[in-house]
């Protein structure tokens, strides 16, 4: 297993090869440590622990999760053929009020395990984006938020409320960003081991 990281490590103790990540999901649960070693993927998250062979993995999904800390948050389920399941967060959290990124850290383990498990001769559902029926509800807020700023742009220009039509268009831009992005990232699909979603990657 991983060695224990460091009180205020963030994450991965070999990053630059990706052969070993860990992060922090909450200031007061332990560390989540995982290692790609010869045997599979070696994982410990408070008091559980495993080792997977790469055959034995069924399923990856790769998301794109921002969250009110940290906008850039992306997130790996991954699910064993006995239908255990565990998460690999791309932030860690360091204080109250700080979650750290860890782009390259997660981003080069998350890769390399893609590579172990081809080399393996893995079969794995391999998954982009949230599941269809959040993606569908996603796409129907979208269009609902848009029908009624448009309706209230158009009522502001017509009675000449011009603060509040500049308030509208401001709102519009930033919901399109972050809401918008997030459609658009996490939009359902399938991927193999040779082409991984970059959009799903930091």
């Amino acid at each position: 297993m991983p060695t224990p990281l460091q009180d205020q490590a963030t994450t991965s103790t070999d990053g630059a090869t990706g052969r070993r990540y860990a992060y922090k999901a909450s200031l007061i649960g332990a560390a989540h440590q995982f290692e790609l070693t010869d045997d599979g993927l070696s994982w410990q998250a408070g008091s559980k622990s495993g080792v997977w062979p790469y055959l034995d993995i069924a399923t990856i999904r790769l998301s794109y999760r921002p969250v009110s800390m940290q906008s850039r948050r992306f997130r790996a389920d991954i699910e064993s053929a006995d239908g255990q399941r565990i998460v690999i967060l791309s932030t860690s959290w360091q204080t109250v009020a700080l979650m750290a990124p860890q782009d390259r850290a997660y981003r080069a383990f998350i890769t390399q395990l893609h590579a172990r498990m081809r080399q393996a001769g893995s079969k794995a559902v391999l998954i982009g984006g949230i599941g269809p029926k959040t993606y569908a509800a996603g796409i129907v807020l979208l269009v609902l938020v848009a029908i009624a700023i448009a309706g209230l742009l158009v009522r502001a220009i017509a009675t000449g409320e011009w603060a509040g039509g500049l308030f509208l268009v401001g709102f519009a831009a930033l919901f399109t960003w972050q809401i918008g992005g997030f459609v658009l990232r996490n939009q359902p699909h399938a991927y193999t081991f040779d082409h991984l979603p970059g959009a799903l990657l930091p």
